[in-house]
């Protein structure tokens, strides 16, 4: 037997324009040269184009960087998403037929101290919910969205069902619902979710270990290979290493789970082996002012380029040598896959789902949270080791775009929205 019809892989998942909007199903395609027909083996996915509101935080981190470019990867396979968020999402740069925005608008009142955003948004979700018949909510970070999500569904009872699937990040569940003030109501909105996702399997256990819930689909993070692939910026790496060195990077919102500090305590033991190296710090948050002091205190500033918020991560990645990523938390480590997936190790902690992520001594370094001498002496060894460095970079781009690549975990996602629809 052979294959003679490729269908979804082809095209990185998208669908054909001529597929949109209709309802089928793709079959992988089989000749039998034995009786001259063809044979359908297995049926891949039934699909068809929906309505989908997604509402994230539009800040720098990990979830609106997610929730955005999820929207785009569904728009590009005929689905038609709706953003509601009180800005513009970081990462969600052109807007389209297919990719919309709509403004959560705040209400100016002498009575409230504080804006009340919680209803705001439910109220934006269900007048864009009716207004362009979604067929479901996603919502990222449970605490607000979640909560506003199922007030828009249930005020929209008994006129029209809109499913809710809410997708747990991390902090939203080990520090926010996690405290005993906000737990009750955490758990309320993830219960009362028509669909529960979580980006990774330590995630989900610490949910069920929180929460005791585990109703619970695992979708991990992904990338796009195509977009984070390491690049020839020969002009972004000359100015950032003058002197042709080595270029450790750190990549975050500088909040103190990221332990900004411990890269600058790095690159001063890393200087002390006398290997030459600079850090790139990229990102703005309340942990930069800290890092930068350090970096002073120590003597090594000038050592640093503190470069703030940049809109092309990818550029920096593909400049750099290795990625620090020293956090006390992190439930998934989007930040260590986009580095992997421009060939470039990653010197991690081993907390949360970076183990999921990071195959320690052969993709990056793990070590225990604030073990800055073991993290130094890793990223000492690979900076003065070429082919160390190069081979578990080629090493590190093949594990992220095998296991995280679009077209494998969008799908996933696709067809959650049809159980959940479909319920």
């Amino acid at each position: 037997m052979s294959q003679v019809e490729i269908e979804a892989g082809d095209s990185e998942g998208r669908l054909p324009q001529h597929f949109c909007g209709l309802n089928f199903v793709l079959c992988t395609w089989y000749f039998d040269n034995q009786n001259q027909i063809k044979v359908p083996v297995k049926v891949l996915s039934t699909a068809f184009a929906m309505n989908i509101g997604i509402t994230v935080y539009s800040s720098y981190g990990g979830s609106g960087i997610v929730g955005s470019e999820l929207g785009k990867e569904l728009a590009e396979r005929g689905h038609t998403v709706h953003f509601i968020a009180s800005s513009l999402p970081t990462r969600l740069t052109e807007l389209n037929e297919r990719v919309r925005f709509h403004e959560v608008e705040m209400m100016s009142y002498p009575l409230f101290e504080h804006q009340p955003y919680t209803l705001a948004l439910a109220t934006k979700m269900a007048t864009v919910a009716e207004e362009h018949n979604l067929d479901l909510l996603h919502v990222h970070y449970a605490i607000p969205h979640s909560i506003s999500a199922i007030l828009a569904r249930e005020s929209l009872k008994p006129r029209r069902r809109l499913p809710v699937v809410t997708t747990l990040h991390g902090t939203d569940i080990t520090l926010v619902g996690a405290d005993r003030s906000y737990l009750p109501i955490t758990r309320y909105g993830i219960v009362q979710s028509d669909g529960v996702t979580a980006i990774s399997h330590y995630l989900k256990e610490a949910t069920k270990e929180i929460f005791h819930f585990d109703d619970i689909q695992v979708i991990p993070n992904f990338v796009c290979q195509h977009d984070y692939k390491r690049l020839e910026v020969p002009v972004l790496r000359e100015s950032l290493a003058p002197n042709d060195e080595r270029l450790l990077v750190h990549v975050s919102n500088f909040r103190p789970v990221k332990r900004p500090v411990d890269c600058v305590e790095i690159l001063d033991r890393v200087l002390k082996k006398n290997v030459k190296t600079r850090l790139v710090m990229v990102g703005d948050g309340s942990e930069r002012t800290n890092a930068e002091h350090r970096a002073r205190c120590l003597g090594i500033y000038e050592h640093c380029s503190f470069v703030g918020k940049q809109p092309r991560i990818v550029d920096y990645l593909s400049a750099s040598d290795v990625l620090l990523l020293p956090s006390d938390q992190e439930s998934f480590g989007l930040a260590a896959l986009e580095a992997m997936a421009c060939e470039v190790p990653v010197i991690a902690s081993r907390v949360g789902g970076l183990p999921e992520v990071v195959t320690d001594g052969e993709t990056g370094y793990l070590s225990a949270v604030g073990d800055v001498d073991k993290m130094a002496n890793d990223a000492a060894r690979l900076i003065a080791d070429d082919k160390l460095r190069q081979e578990m970079g080629r090493r590190a781009r093949e594990s992220a775009i095998s296991r995280y690549r679009t077209d494998v975990v969008i799908p996933q996602y696709i067809d959650f929205y049809e159980q959940v629809i479909g319920k």
